[in-house]
C-alpha cells in the first residue's frame, strides 16, 4: 500500500476517506451458529476474542462477511499493547482479559451477506450496503461498531486535528474500486509524520554478517533513566560499514538504564534478542508516525545527526500526552 504525509492526501472526486485504526485487522465470517474470525494472514483469532464473537452472535443478522479492526479501549483510546497480551495460549487467561477490558469491533467494510458476494462491487455499493447493515443490525456504543467515512479530504484532514496522536492514519480509497485482498493499487495510506531528538543506546547487526542492522533508540524521563523506544535501521548501504565501526568504537554497558530492548516477540520472531550497548553520546533527529505504549510503534527514519544538541535534553516530553480520543469518531 502506498504511503503519504497528511499533506499529500489525494484530492478529487472518486475518493472515498477512513480512519486507519491501531489494532489487528479481522475478515469475520457468520453462517448461521458458526462465526469464524481471520486475521489478514489467514491466522484464526476467534479463541483470542472470546467476547467479539459473543457480540456477533447476538446480532440480528445471521450470514454475512466483514472487514474489520479489532481494537481494545483503554481509558478513553486504544491501546495495541492490550491486544498483544490477547494472543496468550491459556484460555483462562484470554477470558481474564476479555472480562477486565472488552474488545470492540469496528467494521469498514461489507464483503457479503445472504450467501451474496459483494467483492467486484465497486466501493461505493459496498459502502452503502455496509451502512444499511449498520441501521439494521448495530447498536450505538456497543461492541460491534460502524468506522466512519467520508468523501470530503477537508473532513479527514480535521480527523489528524481532532484524535491527536494516537489515530494510525487515514486510508484513501478508490470508490469505484472492487474489494481486492493482497495488493491494493487503489488505496492510499496517509500518514502524520513527527519528528523527535533521540540517543543512541544500542545497536544490533544485520542478520548473518558483522555490519550495523539497527541502532536502538531511547528517550530520558524525568528520573534521569534512558529507556529504549524504538528502533531506526533506514541507512544507505554507503553508510553502514562507517556507522558499525562508529557504533562499535563507542559500545559501553548498559547502554539504557531504563526499559531495556527485549528479545524475540510473537510479532518478530526471526529478530534476534542480541544488541549492542553503547555509550549514549550520540543524539539523531528521527521522523515517526505513531507512539504509543511508551515506543514508536513502527521503524523510524533518521532526518539528521544532531552534535549540536546534549542527549540529556532527549526526553520523553516530546512524544508524550498525545493521547487522542480516536473512540469520538466512532
Amino acid at each position: 500500500m502506498e504511503a503519504r504525509s497528511v499533506d499529500e492526501i489525494p484530492i478529487g472526486e472518486g475518493w472515498q476517506y477512513e480512519p486507519k485504526w491501531d489494532g489487528f485487522r479481522c475478515i469475520a465470517f457468520r453462517d448461521g451458529d458458526e462465526i469464524y474470525l481471520q486475521s489478514k494472514t489467514g491466522q484464526p483469532l476467534a479463541r483470542y476474542f472470546p467476547d467479539v464473537v459473543e457480540a456477533l452472535a447476538h446480532l440480528t443478522a445471521r450470514r454475512f462477511v466483514v472487514d474489520c479492526e479489532l481494537a481494545i479501549p483503554i481509558q478513553g483510546h486504544l491501546s495495541f499493547d492490550e491486544l498483544q497480551l490477547r494472543l496468550h495460549p491459556a484460555a483462562s487467561r484470554v477470558q481474564k482479559l476479555a472480562q477486565a477490558h472488552p474488545a470492540i469491533f469496528i467494521i469498514f467494510d461489507l464483503l457479503g451477506e445472504d450467501r451474496q458476494s459483494y467483492l467486484k462491487r465497486p466501493l461505493r455499493e459496498r459502502r452503502a450496503s455496509l451502512e444499511k447493515f449498520a441501521r439494521d443490525h448495530l447498536k450505538p456504543r456497543g461492541a460491534i461498531r460502524l468506522s466512519p467515512a467520508t468523501t470530503a479530504p477537508v473532513v479527514a484532514k480535521k480527523w489528524f486535528d481532532k484524535i491527536g496522536g494516537n489515530l494510525d492514519g487515514v486510508i484513501a480509497k478508490r470508490l469505484d474500486a472492487p474489494y481486492a485482498s493482497g495488493e491494493r493499487t487503489a488505496v492510499v495510506k496517509i500518514k502524520s509524520i513527527r519528528s523527535a531528538d533521540c540517543v543512541v543506546g544500542g545497536f544490533r547487526y544485520a542478520s548473518g554478517e558483522k555490519v550495523l542492522g539497527s541502532l536502538l533508540l531511547g528517550l530520558y524521563d524525568d528520573a534521569g533513566l534512558l529507556h529504549h523506544v524504538g528502533f531506526t535501521s533506514a541507512f544507505k548501504a554507503s553508510e553502514r560499514r562507517a556507522l558499525t565501526k562508529k557504533f562499535e568504537g563507542l559500545r559501553k554497558h548498559p547502554g539504557f538504564t531504563g526499559n531495556a530492548p527485549g528479545g524475540p516477540s510473537r510479532w518478530s520472531p526471526e529478530r534476534s534478542g542480541e544488541w549492542e550497548p553503547v555509550d549514549p553520546k550520540v543524539v539523531v533527529e528521527v521522523a515517526y508516525d505513531h507512539f504509543t505504549g511508551e515506543r514508536f510503534r513502527h521503524g523510524t527514519k533518521i532526518i539528521r545527526w544532531r552534535p549540536d544538541k546534549a542527549p540529556r535534553q532527549c526526553r520523553m516530553d516530546q512524544v508524550e500526552h498525545r493521547e487522542g480520543k480516536e473512540l469520538a469518531l466512532l
